[in-house]
């Protein structure tokens, strides 16, 4: 397991500790998923990035993602594919 990646211990919670760590799970899930829905770029941004990294296999990740996401075309190219998937081309 990588450093700092364990799971958390949540047995030394009591119920009542349980139940609000619980119910704030379930909230931040619900935001993120508004968020999400709010903003269908961010989709289009990670699936693009997956799928260069996927077909161009770099060696290094790190400095393909700073390369990819740093491109002064990269907003030009999301803007085109959200016009692509909502069928306005």
């Amino acid at each position: 397991m990588m450093a700092g990646r364990e799971k958390p211990d949540v047995s030394v919670l009591n119920s009542e500790q349980q139940e609000k760590l619980r119910q704030f799970k379930i909230k931040t899930r619900i935001d993120n998923e508004r968020y999400l829905r709010s903003h269908p770029e961010v989709d289009v941004l990670i699936g693009g990035f997956l799928r260069d990294v996927l077909h161009k296999r770099p060696a290094d990740v790190r400095e393909f993602a700073a390369d990819h996401f740093t491109n002064p075309d990269l907003q030009a190219a999301v803007v085109s594919k959200m016009q692509e998937n909502s069928g306005l081309e």
